[in-house]
């Protein structure tokens, strides 16, 4: 997954974790807060702005995946409602306090039935960070089936082909070149 949901309670390190994980993952970052003065400073802070505020987040980010890029948004995105308007997302809830600062927030905050990572008050932002990258992006095991592009296929073809080398359980081997057509 490349679309990243940091959320939580005003105050509890959203934008700290997109931090410290988005060098990780060279992801791109969206900031709640600077994209809702910058892009959409006509939207308050009810049930329906805040949707609206999801919706054109995740659009955004969705943009920045189809082109290639990981991206992480870091916002409140308080209620199931709006979490469904930003979109599917690999989910980080930052469970760090109990209370943020604004009181509104705290009463319309709902904790998310469903995320990939909780962080809890324990362990650093880069601890975090270390930890989101493990799930998102596991160890490779040469013993499990890997995906496999058609251009890392061709490749493949062409190293056992053209060089006249292949691997066998991670050891390279030699094979005679194939003989061409026009010999």
């Amino acid at each position: 997954m490349r679309k990243i949901l940091i959320m939580g309670l005003p105050g509890a390190g959203k934008t700290t974790l997109a931090n410290a994980l988005a060098p990780l993952l060279n992801a791109v970052t969206f900031n709640a807060d600077a994209v809702r003065a910058n892009l959409s400073p006509e939207l308050g802070f009810s049930l329906e702005h805040r949707i609206e505020h999801a919706r054109r987040m995740g659009w955004m980010c969705d943009r920045v995946v189809e082109a290639g890029g990981t991206v992480i948004a870091d916002f409140v995105c308080p209620t199931e409602a709006t979490r469904v308007a930003f979109g599917d997302a690999f989910t980080i809830w930052v469970d760090r306090i109990s209370a943020g600062r604004f009181e509104d927030t705290n009463q319309m905050f709902v904790a998310p039935a469903r995320f990939d990572l909780r962080v809890s008050a324990e362990g650093a932002p880069q601890y975090w960070a270390e930890r989101a990258l493990a799930q998102l992006r596991p160890a490779f095991d040469p013993q499990k089936p890997q995906p496999c592009s058609s251009a890392r296929a061709s490749r493949g073809v062409a190293l056992t082909a053209g060089i006249g080398l292949r691997w066998r359980q991670g050891k390279q081997i030699s094979v005679a070149a194939p003989k061409r057509f026009d010999e």
